[in-house]
């Protein structure tokens, strides 16, 4: 305790020897503002207040300033300054802004915030142009909190989450910061240098509150929140918002600034609601108080989000520009409940300064070596918003939990209690020793157990060995599966040995080998959970089986940005499997288990004949316009829904001790997704492929489609299955072109039916194709309504599928569900 005080004590010292103009600010009644602006007139250079209404002002030169204090609802004031030595102390008290109507000329017909609003848009593109681009600095704080946190998360112990919970199960789970050089280039080009992170309790973490996580630009049509969110001063606004003149005020250069209520339509379609700040003449934005519910955001997760943002006007570059913003949010999930901010200050603008997409690379953020290694006193000299007390808290009583959790004998003495065996161990237990970073255990899963007519029930069990170096960026690890069918009566086992060199690379390199028991199609098109429905309840046996043995050696290295290789050879011996047991739960009169052959259920003969093969392949994933996140020592790509990703590959077998099942394929794959402004997301998968004599290949080896017999599927979306297409009726050892696309209103049809809107389903569609040439092409439609529920749980999609080859075929009802 004595100790804690002592930091706290430095903490507040350290804060008073580096902070050059500190204050509080509060309102008329001493009641303490968060938030506030503080800016040096003239200039970009400023500050935020607190949430305890407290600000530091960092200047080095003591002469007189002129500084702004500004805050939506309360007038702004300025304070002329002589300085003369440091630190100086400035207490500022904001009056409330009188926002009024009586100089309006209000018509009970047409509000006044309509011709504002679309003076504002008809400026919305010129406004956008205004800054061509920009270099600037970024700070970022993220704030996460819990209520109520229960013990355990479907079963799982989640502790005191490193130190963040009270007695009550209540607290901080995470806090961190960021600080940043930002370089910006119209229309959609950011670029962040990451000088200094912190995380509150990881003093070799990373913050992942980063400035392109939250670029909010209201000047374009729509803003990405998980959906993309339709502005309010959008080109199509007025078709999902109305507007009300909630009243005017000045600022402080004399400028009429327009409060407008928005409000939208149709409560579930994707926008905001609250208020937006328009200067008059002008027609830019000075200010925004939005909200935006889960729903319309499509996070389930979360209650609502609300947004703030500030702006501050350069006379020399006449240009409003953002300085601060705020994303507050609450969420609720799995009894899970709590909040949280993210807060943002830019300062030190460069406007228009010359940059060309020369300056830009694929690299958007980029961390400096040793970023993650200031120490407070560089944090308490730099930080732009002071810390509250809480926080300050947070971080004293993590960072000293830290020191004692990174000890031997705290992490023994933690592996000695999650090592004890119990009772419920007997169907899974893991030995871990946290010091030396390894871990061993095995597993006998419940859920794994399954059942098909080749093997009967099945059990499964899994031993596993993990060694990680390098805070996990390298690891070695060993597992076996063990699986026992109860009617085939045969034990079969599978191992592997993985390495990962590196978590830049990525590079993997894996041996595996023994026997196993596997799909024709390696895709797996039916579950194991799926099948043992349909074939014990059912009589509908549709999992098609052989017999692998093998040894493999598998490696995969991203080669360069964009561009990963994956690499495989293997031997094998395959052997066909015949049906052993015709259990059933529900037997039929004139009804039997089909056969396990693939090519002829009807008949119990072979699919193939046995026999030995070596196969090799190489496939290049290309992803076109891949961005790309750079730690220390670390990598992160991401997606970029701008370009398509590519799938380049070539398949051999050879040696076969038949040699008709030698065989060589090509093969390529184009797939994307990507949104349509508010109209929704449209995806499609395109694969085409040649084999070259290949006439008697073994029919493991033909290209097979995925296909959906049970009416029911767990996919995600469909841009990868025909779903009214038996799992083997279309496969070939010849040329095949497939096509899938797929589009997700996202509420933007539905949501503009009455009482239908109400529902929040959304409407898809989608056309699939598929030609060889042993048959002519076959097409698949489907429409169906999504996010079918209720509240937060929206776990149902319907679709009805219809297929064509040579005229109509059949049609079909499809359930969707996505929570099994």
């Amino acid at each position: 305790m004595a100790k804690n005080l002592l930091n706290i004590l430095c903490i507040v010292f350290s804060l008073s020897v580096f902070s050059q103009i500190t204050g509080n600010i509060t309102d008329q009644n001493n009641t303490s503002l968060p938030f506030v602006n503080i800016l040096i007139e003239n200039t970009y250079k400023g500050t935020t207040s607190n949430d305890d209404g407290y600000y530091e002002l960092n200047i080095s030169t003591p002469k007189t300033y002129t500084i702004i204090y500004s805050y939506l609802g309360f007038k702004t004031i300025k304070k002329e300054v002589s300085i003369t030595k440091f630190p100086f102390q400035l207490n500022v008290t904001l009056e409330e802004e009188s926002v009024s109507l009586s100089e309006v000329v209000i018509d009970s017909e047409n509000d006044p915030a309509n011709a504002i609003m679309r003076q504002a848009i008809a400026q919305r593109k010129a406004n956008l142009d205004k800054i061509a681009s920009f270099t600037s600095d970024f700070y970022s704080r993220g704030l996460i909190k819990i209520k109520d946190a229960p013990e355990k998360i479907m079963g799982q112990d989640i502790g005191d989450l490193g130190g963040g919970l009270d007695s009550t199960r209540s607290g901080i789970i995470y806090l961190s910061e960021t600080i940043s050089k930002l370089q910006f280039l119209n229309p959609d080009k950011l670029k962040e240098k990451i000088t200094a992170s912190k995380v509150s309790g990881n003093d070799n973490g990373f913050s992942f509150n980063t400035a392109l996580e939250v670029d909010y630009n209201f000047y374009n049509n729509t803003v990405e929140f998980g959906n993309e969110i339709i502005s309010p001063i959008a080109n199509n606004a007025f078709n999902y918002y109305r507007y009300k003149l909630d009243g005017v005020f000045y600022d402080d250069r004399g400028n009429l600034i327009n409060k407008v209520k928005v409000i939208p339509k149709r409560k579930n379609d994707p926008v905001f609601s609250g208020f937006i700040y328009i200067v008059e003449e002008q027609w830019t934005i000075y200010a925004l108080e939005l909200d935006i519910t889960g729903i319309q955001a499509r996070i389930p997760a979360v209650d609502v989000i609300s947004l703030k943002q500030s702006f501050s006007y350069s006379q020399a570059d006449d240009i409003w520009a953002r300085i601060s913003q705020s994303l507050d949010f609450k969420y609720g999930i799995f009894g899970i409940k709590g909040d949280g901010r993210f807060t943002a200050v830019y300062s030190n603008y460069n406007f228009n300064a010359g940059l060309t997409r020369k300056d830009f690379g694929r690299e958007i953020v980029a961390f400096e070596n040793a970023a993650n290694k200031k120490d407070s006193l560089f944090w308490n000299k730099i930080r732009p918003i002071p810390l509250t007390l809480e926080e300050r808290t947070d971080y004293i009583k993590k960072d000293s939990i830290q020191i004692v959790k990174e000890s031997k004998p705290y992490l023994d003495s933690i592996d000695g209690v999650r090592n004890k065996f119990k009772l419920g161990s007997l169907l899974g237990y893991t030995y871990q020793n946290s010091h030396k970073d390894y871990r061993l255990g095995y597993d006998i899963p419940i859920s794994d157990v399954s059942f098909n007519t080749v093997q009967g029930f099945t059990a499964n069990a899994n031993v596993f060995y993990t060694k990680g170096y390098d805070d996990y960026n390298r690891f070695f690890s060993v597992s076996s599966n063990i699986q026992y069918g109860f009617s085939d009566d045969r034990l079969r086992a599978t191992g592997s040995l993985t390495y990962k060199f590196n978590s830049v690379s990525n590079s993997f390199l894996t041996l595996s080998g023994g026997v196993a028991v596997q799909q024709f199609n390696p895709s797996n098109p039916i579950s194991l959970l799926e099948n043992s429905v349909a074939s014990l309840f059912f009589e509908e046996n549709y999992m098609k089986l052989y017999e692998r043995q093998f040894v493999q050696l598998n490696y995969s290295e991203e080669l360069f940005n964009g561009f990963r290789l994956y690499a495989n050879t293997s031997y094998e011996r395959r052997q066909a499997l015949f049906n052993t047991t015709d259990q059933t739960f529900y037997p039929k009169e004139n009804k039997a288990f089909l056969s396990n052959n693939p090519l002829d259920p009807t008949s119990s003969s072979a699919p193939f004949e046995n026999h030995n093969i070596i196969k090799g392949s190489l496939t290049a994933r290309i992803n076109f316009g891949q961005e790309y996140m750079s730690y220390p020592n670390e990598k992160f790509n991401i997606g970029n829904d701008k370009y398509p990703s590519l799938f380049l590959g070539y398949e051999t077998g050879f040696g076969a001790t038949n040699s008709d099942y030698n065989f060589n394929q090509i093969k390529a794959r184009l797939t994307q997704a990507f949104n349509i402004r508010d109209k929704g997301r449209f995806r499609y998968n395109l694969r085409a492929g040649k084999f070259f004599n290949a006439e008697d290949i073994a029919f493991m080896d033909y290209q097979h489609f995925n296909g959906n017999q049970i009416n029911v599927s767990r996919r995600g979306n469909y841009t990868d299955v025909f779903n009214n297409l038996g799992y083997y009726t279309a496969s070939t050892n010849d040329a095949y072109f497939e096509a899938h696309t797929e589009h997700d209103f996202n509420g933007f049809l539905l949501g503009k039916v009455p009482l239908l809107n109400k529902l929040n389903f959304n409407l898809v569609v989608g056309a699939h194709l598929l030609a060889t040439p042993e048959a002519t092409p076959y097409q698949e439609f489907t429409v169906g309504v999504d996010n079918i529920g209720w509240g937060k749980w929206r776990f149902l999609r319907v679709d009805y599928v219809r297929s064509y080859q040579s005229g109509f075929q059949s049609d079909a009802i499809l359930f969707g569900l996505k929570f099994f």
